[in-house]
């Protein structure tokens, strides 16, 4: 297998996240959705990522929309599997989203399911092709304890589908995007995987990837995407860690990451973006954006200077390990 970082070198080193597009926690209207895609089509950003679970389709359609007159070979596009979507009389509301396009979602990780998939999110799309398809949430997280036998039904299933479509040339590559660290060890040990999409589990308050999954993705030549630089808002200023509501113990040490950047005159959103894009092993981050400022202050976020008594002070007040890699 040829080394990811190489195939994919033009991949943007930040890309677009395109839960909050699915009506992810709130309504965004088809005008505030089109005119985030355009800002960062503006700022330079060409790597967008979307799924058929972020509102039911609801994310793919603006993105295709979006998209349909660009020229495909200016941009990456990534979409996943693991979830097949019917037609149904309601929009598919599932928490967290809270709107969605009237289907209903199939948990489906067998072979047949893959490639029906990966055709319906083309017809979504608009595109005759993926640049990466991921398989979606084949984790505990999702599927309690449920995952690993299902899991099992992936390997054999949706990765012998995506392998298959990678080695005919149908996609670029394939992987899994997934919230947990367990599968993608396992999907080294298991099959033929080119990137993990990696979220929650690579930021300032859980770094948890770079010490077991990243040495060895970067033995093997598999890149990695993290999502949720901004841990799904908290670090960011919102209301929600991991998708769900934060522990007391996790907002505090939020706020004192907050009080050490303040000190130094650091926004804490830019120690976030950059701790997460720095390191070795992540070929790309894909925070998401609802709306087009945001665009604009992520673009300024990384190019703010930190100082390096700002990453000291993390380590020596202990909030992040002492073998954190950190931007120099």
């Amino acid at each position: 297998m040829t080394d990811f970082t190489s195939r994919f070198s033009y991949l943007d080193a930040v890309g677009f996240g395109g839960a909050p597009l699915g009506d992810m926690f709130k309504t965004i209207s088809q005008a505030d959705a089109a005119a985030t895609l355009q800002a960062a089509w503006d700022g330079g950003i060409r790597y967008y990522d979307t799924a058929p679970h972020y509102g039911a389709g609801l994310s793919e359609q603006r993105f295709g929309h979006f998209l349909a007159d660009k020229p495909r070979d200016e941009y990456v596009l990534s979409s996943k599997v693991g979830r097949v979507l019917e037609p149904a009389a309601e929009p598919g509301v599932a928490p967290p989203f809270v709107n969605g396009l009237y289907f209903k979602r199939r948990v489906d990780y067998g072979y047949e399911a893959a490639l029906q998939s990966v055709h319906d999110s083309l017809q979504r799309l608009g595109t005759g092709h993926l640049d990466i398809v991921y398989i979606h949430d084949i984790a505990p997280d999702h599927l309690g304890d449920e995952w690993t036998q299902q899991f099992e039904i992936a390997m054999q299933g949706a990765a012998r589908a995506l392998t298959e479509l990678r080695d005919a040339g149908h996609i670029g590559a394939w992987g899994l995007g997934v919230n947990r660290i367990e599968p993608c060890l396992r999907a080294l040990d298991e099959a033929d995987p080119d990137v993990f999409l990696l979220a929650t589990q690579y930021d300032l308050l859980n770094p948890a990837g770079s010490e077991t999954l990243f040495p060895k993705c970067r033995e093997r030549g598999v890149g990695i995407v993290a999502g949720s630089p901004f841990g799904s808002g908290l670090l960011a200023g919102g209301d929600h860690y991991h998708y769900n509501t934060p522990t007391d113990e996790i907002t505090a040490r939020r706020d004192q990451m907050a009080a050490v950047c303040k000190r130094y005159g650091v926004d804490l959103k830019a120690a976030a973006l950059q701790f997460t894009a720095f390191h070795p092993a992540v070929s790309s981050i894909i925070p998401g954006a609802s709306r087009p400022s945001r665009i604009e202050d992520n673009r300024a976020l990384m190019a703010e200077t930190i100082p390096v008594d700002v990453w000291a002070e993390f380590k020596a007040q202990g909030l992040l390990p002492e073998s954190a890699v950190v931007p120099e």
